[in-house]
């Protein structure tokens, strides 16, 4: 069995960026050092199902439905928030 391989949120988001712009699967995994083309498909699927808190999450951690990650202070809230929102607009 391998091991787990944890990427952070701003991979995940990028990653979905690219996708979206029109960049080919395995250019996008290639150039963010993605093992695996599945774990793109299920970030895509979060995304489209409006799922963004999940990116947050890190491997082993699956949160309770309606619950999100515990945040260490107001600002790394607020942060959160605001990308979450951006990336609204920009869909």
């Amino acid at each position: 069995m391998g091991t787990r391989v944890s990427y952070p949120a701003e991979v995940k988001v990028k990653a979905i960026e690219m996708r979206l712009a029109g960049v080919p699967v395995k250019e996008v995994l290639s150039q963010l050092n993605i093992r695996s083309y599945t774990q793109l498909k299920r970030w895509m699927r979060w995304y489209k199902n409006g799922e963004i808190r999940r990116f947050e999450q890190p491997v082993g951690k699956q949160y309770s439905y309606g619950k999100g990650p515990g945040f260490k202070d107001e600002i790394s809230k607020l942060k959160a928030e605001n990308r979450y929102l951006t990336q609204q607009i920009e869909v």
